[in-house]
């Protein structure tokens, strides 16, 4: 029988049965600040979105919202919709589960892309000149 998954001890159900008050003295510090402090209005219409979404989509299939909110707190709420989160350049989904519960949206699509750099050719640089070609 495989073990249930909990977030700080308390099970989905749990959670997502909590006040948000009580919810807010559950997360980490960082979060706990961002959520004592309000949310934006670009928060604010991204959760309004999220909610009327899980209400309009039918049971079999998962809500999909596109958003650039990177600094929000995944919420109990959250679990189980695919949130469409921009990069900078595209929309890359994210499957929310229980084990990104208080974590930020942008931990999980990372900004930036690993520097290849090309080899050294003639007239690169002055010092590429002593380079032998293959």
């Amino acid at each position: 029988m495989p073990k249930e998954q909990t977030y700080r001890g308390f099970t989905i159900e749990e959670l997502q049965q909590m006040s948000m008050d009580d919810f807010i003295r559950v997360l980490p510090s960082r979060q706990r600040r961002s959520m004592l402090r309000g949310l934006p209005n670009e928060q604010r219409i991204f959760i309004e979105k999220l909610r009327k979404a899980k209400q309009t989509t039918e049971k079999g299939e998962k809500p999909v919202i596109k958003t650039h909110c990177r600094d929000v707190v995944i919420l109990p709420e959250m679990v189980g919709v695919t949130i469409l989160l921009y990069n900078g350049r595209v929309f890359s989904p994210i499957e929310i589960t229980l084990n990104k519960v208080g974590h930020f949206l942008g931990e999980y699509i990372i900004t930036n892309k690993r520097v290849v750099h090309g080899t050294p050719g003639i007239g690169a640089s002055k010092s590429s000149m002593y380079v032998p070609l293959k």
